[in-house]
């Protein structure tokens, strides 16, 4: 299995975090919360660009309510935090070091291009995770000048969970159809205005037990047709 797009988006993410990091030591507490504040607009931006995108309005919406539902009674949002807090122990930092993984990891991974670009690396295509990884690396130097070293750990379960989509790419052999790419899209998009609410503290959003929707909703898409 080829997973060469996966290695170089964890070492971006880790690079861009590092530089933010260095960053951070000559930021003022102004200065931080300017960087946060640009960082959670632009996150809305990218959001709302890529929610436009889905094809089924329907399909996006039965999707995300399903997603949200199983999202919430398999608690995969406390699954993350619990994760983000055995790392912090381990590291021996702050509780902001949650917040900053948990906000980096699903930034960098709801989109499509994790999942399509993961599983088209598993076939030894790694060109879209190669685009994704610049991109990922330039958000991790201001999500970590921001929110800290827990950006810089982010690339773990992002590693992990690229790997795995790779695998399943390996496995499978097969490409996504362009309906399924868009809606897909759309479902990463609204996910991603949920993350912005709590980029600039308007409201709590759970967005990580929304994750099921990217899956949901371009099947319920295919089922339907609308």
């Amino acid at each position: 299995m080829d997973v060469l797009g996966t290695l170089i988006n964890a070492a971006s993410v880790a690079a861009g975090s590092i530089a933010g990091l260095l960053l951070k030591r000559r930021l003022p507490r102004r200065g931080e919360e300017i960087v946060f504040n640009t960082v959670g607009l632009f996150t809305a931006y990218l959001g709302l660009t890529m929610a436009l995108r889905a094809e089924s309005p329907v399909s996006l919406v039965l999707g995300l309510v399903a997603g949200a539902l199983a999202g919430e009674l398999c608690k995969l949002e406390e699954a993350l935090e619990g994760m983000g807090e055995r790392l912090r122990r381990v590291s021996g930092r702050g509780s902001g070091f949650t917040e900053g993984l948990i906000t980096a990891f699903l930034t960098y991974c709801v989109g499509p291009m994790t999942v399509i670009g993961s599983l088209r690396d598993g076939m030894g295509d790694p060109s879209i995770l190669l685009a994704k990884s610049v991109m990922d690396g330039a958000v991790s130097v201001a999500y970590a000048a921001a929110m800290g070293v827990g950006v810089l750990f982010s690339a773990i379960p992002l590693l992990l969970f690229q790997g795995s989509l790779a695998l399943i790419g390996a496995l499978a052999g097969a490409v996504l159809p362009s309906r399924a790419v868009a809606d897909m899209t759309g479902a990463g998009g609204v996910l991603l205005l949920g993350l912005s609410l709590n980029l600039l503290k308007l409201k709590k959003v759970r967005v990580g037990n929304m994750l099921p929707a990217l899956v949901l909703v371009p099947l319920i898409s295919q089922l339907l047709g609308c």
